[in-house]
């Protein structure tokens, strides 16, 4: 049986293949029922009237719950948004499968200077809370980005990332026991 979008954002929270009333029950969790909100929005051409009505929908859910994570994200299966609270991602901005965003960050467009643009994120890569990338760079695959650190430079795969001005150091296993339940 071929698994939902849905279906495999949930996997990552419980490592459990959930049916669609056990996922509505796991929506009591603000960041789980935002993902649910995100993708049902994402199944449906904006100008549709479901589109719209979920659209609407996800917009209050923006509001009242901090996320500020549009339809238009490309973001891959297996996406977990670790706690409740703001986090802000640039609409253009590309993410990857089994990724980790933490409570208080910021993926953000550069508007001038050699990094103009949105970032590029790759396959399981973790994000600490208040971490921020902004420019047009490249993060690559198992890579955590440190609590509190700011990221305008590409990133190899296989890294860690801490520090204001982020420092960069090579870990074959950046990114073990952080990214759980990982989507195959």
């Amino acid at each position: 049986m071929s698994k939902t979008t849905i279906q495999k954002d949930f996997y990552r929270e419980s490592g459990k293949w959930l049916s669609t009333p056990e996922i509505w029950a796991k929506c009591i969790n603000p960041n789980l029922h935002f993902v649910y909100l995100l993708r049902k929005t994402q199944q449906f051409p904006k100008k549709s009237f479901w589109g719209i009505w979920w659209r609407l929908i996800l917009r209050h859910h923006q509001i009242k719950y901090g996320f500020q994570i549009y339809p238009e994200t490309e973001i891959g299966e297996g996406f977990y948004l670790g706690h409740w609270g703001m986090v802000v991602i640039n609409p253009k901005t590309k993410i990857g499968k089994n990724c980790n965003i933490a409570q208080g960050v910021t993926i953000a467009q550069a508007n001038r200077g050699k990094n103009e643009g949105v970032p590029e994120i790759g396959d399981e890569v973790w994000i600490g809370p208040n971490a921020v990338i902004v420019g047009k760079i490249k993060i690559g695959d198992n890579v955590l980005i440190g609590p509190n650190s700011y990221v305008n430079f590409d990133v190899p795969s296989n890294s860690v990332v801490i520090g204001n001005p982020g420092q960069i150091s090579a870990n074959q296993f950046a990114t073990e026991s952080y990214i759980n339940h990982k989507i195959p």
